[in-house]
């Protein structure tokens, strides 16, 4: 984690510091830069629509007047009619919004020289705050109208949405990864990482569902779309319409795949259970089975892979089962997590009509998604991992003795060395008479002898200070020194012999 954040901020380039004024005045950009480009788009696309439309009158004031409730339902701010309140919001706007204002954060931080943690919430503040007041604006202003919106739900919503933004758009510029991901050991890593791999399957899956759909019934999806009307401003509406609501028709799917199904109004649509009824004519919702199939529940195996694949990818987490098991529950949580959220923002109320609600169940969603992940996942992972070695098992290891000998050594005690000149030394020596211990008297003189001074290794003494013991203790040396000399011949050839150097005196060399 440590060298991490240094290699970042090695290699960040840091602008020169601004003042506060200058921060000030480009926070205030971002967030005013932000609400202002997010209603242009809106207001542009209406402009499009109503300038194409046949019956439609263009005139710069509806058109801005009428993006205001459109940048609302841009947030997901539910939006309330005479005849009740339309919940179901398209998500293919709210995420573009979103992009935008992640953008513009990551601008803002590139531009601000920001690269820790603390440094964003500046960002985030400036653009959630403006986003909430202008929400907050928009939903006072609009009163009693036609399209109404609750100011308190317009406020908060615009803040979450706008913040959960800018929140992503500078999470990698100011290192927020490294603060979340860094805390977690690698086995929880991989869980997270195999868990977000299951959401982008399971997206890849309802698409798939949504294509299958539409493909199979084509001659009713381009019958809408004829329908729809005469001109091209009209099919223009119909096909952003359907554009804007493509991601809730994707979610829908999957969840249609992995058995929770989706309603709307009277009419349920699952594997396990079909209600038939009258839907709107969206060109988008002829995708829907329009009858009860006896192979509808083989598409619960779309679900069962997806189990698979995960245990599969966490069987080499750990050699350790435990840990492989941990990994995929949190492959588990983590998809189940953002199945929840998805299926939150797919659905909603729709007018209080026959078509109302539409609902994606989101907490049986989440726990079928997490059931499928964990249980067959936990399978493969505990089955296929790698198993741990130990070292020596218990009951079923042998000790394995080492390959020499026993007499051999016994018989002969002796070190061979590999040296043949120190070899040949030795041989040497044990032509040499053998002397009993009880037959060798060693000379006390010896212990006086200046060559065998065990002082010799000892700390240093300092200079001037006798030993007491050795000034009591001291005899007169013997007047004949015969026997240290017949010592020192020995020493000498015995030296000779195994061709060592005449031993100097050791007490002229210095002390090591």
């Amino acid at each position: 984690m440590l060298q991490r954040d240094v290699t970042r901020e090695v290699n960040t380039v840091r602008p020169p510091e601004f003042s506060r004024s200058e921060r000030l005045r480009v926070l205030v950009a971002a967030a005013v830069g932000s609400v202002v480009v997010g209603y242009a788009a809106v207001a542009a696309v209406l402009a499009l629509i109503s300038a194409t439309a046949t019956y439609a009158e263009f005139s710069t004031s509806g058109v801005l007047s009428a993006a205001a409730p459109a940048w609302l339902a841009a947030h997901h701010v539910p939006l309330r009619f005479d005849s009740g309140q339309l919940g179901v919001l398209p998500l293919l706007p709210t995420a573009l919004l979103m992009l935008l204002i992640g953008r513009t954060a990551a601008g803002t931080a590139d531009r601000l020289g920001l690269y820790e943690p603390l440094q964003a919430r500046g960002v985030v503040l400036s653009i959630a705050g403006s986003h909430a007041v202008v929400g907050g604006a928009i939903a006072l202003v609009m009163g009693e109208g036609v399209v109404r919106a609750t100011p308190a739900v317009a406020f908060f919503g615009c803040a979450a949405v706008s913040g959960l933004a800018a929140t992503l758009g500078v999470a990698r510029r100011c290192g927020l990864y490294e603060v979340v991901f860094d805390k977690l050991d690698p086995v929880a890593l991989h869980g997270l990482r195999a868990g977000f791999m299951t959401l982008f399957a399971l997206v890849s899956v309802g698409s798939l569902a949504v294509a299958a759909g539409l493909a199979a019934s084509w001659p009713t999806t381009s019958g809408l779309f004829a329908g729809a009307g005469p001109s091209f401003g009209v099919g223009l509406g119909v096909f952003l319409l359907c554009l804007a609501y493509l991601p809730n028709a994707i979610i829908a799917g999957f969840s249609y795949v992995v058995g929770a199904g989706f309603s709307m109004g009277a009419v349920e649509v699952s594997p396990l259970k079909f209600v038939g009824g009258d839907v709107p004519p969206v060109p988008l919702l002829a995708a829907m089975p329009e009858n009860e199939f006896v192979w509808s529940p083989a598409v619960l195996v779309g679900g069962l892979l997806l189990g698979l694949v995960v245990g599969w990818t966490c069987r080499k987490v750990s050699d350790r089962p435990t840990s492989r098991l941990r990994a995929v529950l949190v492959a588990a949580i983590t998809a189940g997590v953002g199945s929840l959220v998805l299926a939150a923002t797919a659905g909603g109320r729709l007018a209080g009509g026959a078509f109302d609600p539409v609902t994606v169940p989101a907490g049986l969603l989440a726990l079928v998604v997490a059931v499928w992940v964990l249980v067959p996942g936990a399978l493969v992972a505990w089955l296929a991992g790698n198993r741990a070695k130990a070292a020596v098992a218990a009951g079923s290891s042998e000790f394995v003795e080492p390959d020499y000998d026993d007499d051999a050594e016994a018989a002969d005690p002796d070190v061979v060395f590999e040296d043949d000149e120190l070899t040949d030394q030795f041989e040497q020596l044990e032509q040499l008479e053998v002397v009993d211990a009880d037959e060798f008297e060693v000379d006390e003189d010896l212990e006086d002898d200046d060559h065998y001074d065990e002082d010799e290794y000892d700390e240093e003494e300092p200079e001037g200070v006798e030993d007491v013991e050795d000034v009591v203790d001291e005899e007169p040396v013997d007047e004949d020194e015969e026997p240290a000399d017949e010592e020192e011949d020995l020493d000498a050839e015995f030296d000779e012999m195994l061709g060592m150097e005449p031993e100097e005196d050791l007490d002229a060399k210095p002390e090591r």
